[in-house]
């Protein structure tokens, strides 16, 4: 990272924009989900609006907007009762070993899984160092630990992550239930046959939009004439349904690149057979790229 200071509220906006697939990717490794991240991610872009005034000049703002988003994540692990021990008594006077290309190209590529069966500590300090290449310093003021501490959780994370990453998952994946696929199918069938009425019809009077990093709107007059309408008018999408970190959800696929991977995707939820609300991750793309997804 290369700090620029920061002196007002206006100076920290497009830092933001430009910090979020960053930051969004360390909070999907730290709760394990991107879903579960962007919700992290928003929650920490919400304390940073709060924090900003009572700041003063940020010298690294990028290491505050991260030790931001670390205790928003340390905070949602916490309400899922999932938060294992962050401290040590040990302060081990360990050097950083330095890694191969190949070692840190396989360590930025683990599962969100994977990462996840790492202590908090381990975690954080393998994520902050060789998915975001941060320093030992950075990773110390992040998360507020010395550098000793820093240097044993960093070490022992790498070795850990090794050994889960040579271990099989051949745990049996859930599949689409015949009523999510059914519900999914007659919604995908409608949308890419630009038949959006028959959209309109399938979602609630009260349906919520999340057009995620975007807009929220809420009500079916309202995102028909915003959101279906601004679909109408664009030819960059053809959707299939599938599995996203093993929910329901509609992948959203460039037609112009028959072989390439999904943009983006969409997660639906229903009410009485209705469309209650859409969180639709067009404006954030970085989202799926850590995705685990299929067809």
């Amino acid at each position: 990272m290369s700090p620029v200071p920061v002196s007002n509220t206006d100076d920290i906006e497009p830092l933001l924009i430009t910090m979020r697939p960053r930051l969004h990717r360390y909070c999907a490794r730290m709760v394990g989900s991107v879903i579960d991240g962007e919700d992290v991610l928003q929650d920490a872009l919400i304390k940073v609006v709060e924090a900003r005034p009572a700041a003063g000049a940020i010298e690294n703002p990028e290491g505050w907007l991260f030790r931001i988003a670390h205790n928003t994540a340390l905070d949602f692990l916490r309400r899922r009762s999932r938060l294992e021990a962050l401290r040590s008594d040990e302060e081990v006077e360990m050097v950083a070993d330095h890694l191969d290309d190949v070692a840190s190209r396989e360590i930025a590529s683990a599962s969100l899984r994977t990462f996840m069966r790492l202590p908090v500590a381990q975690r954080a300090s393998v994520i902050l160092m060789d998915v975001l290449g941060c320093s030992l310093l950075e990773i110390c003021e992040i998360m507020d630990y010395s550098l000793p501490a820093a240097k044993a959780a960093l070490h022992r994370g790498r070795a850990q992550l090794r050994e889960l990453a040579e271990e099989a998952d051949d745990a049996p994946r859930p599949a689409l239930s015949e009523a999510d696929r059914a519900r999914l199918s007659a919604y995908v069938a409608s949308f890419n046959a630009r038949d959006f009425d028959a959209i309109r019809a399938m979602i609630a009077d009260d349906v919520r939009l999340d057009l995620v990093s975007k807009t929220r709107l809420r009500g079916r007059d309202e995102v028909s004439s915003r959101y279906l309408g601004n679909y109408s008018r664009a030819s960059d999408w053809h959707l299939v349904p599938g599995m996203v970190e093993d929910r329901p959800a509609i992948l959203v696929f460039d037609p112009d690149d028959p072989n390439g991977g999904p943009k983006y995707f969409m997660l639906l939820s229903w009410e009485a057979g209705k469309v209650a609300t859409i969180r639709d991750f067009r404006h954030a793309p970085y989202i799926v790229e850590s995705a685990d997804y299929r067809v």
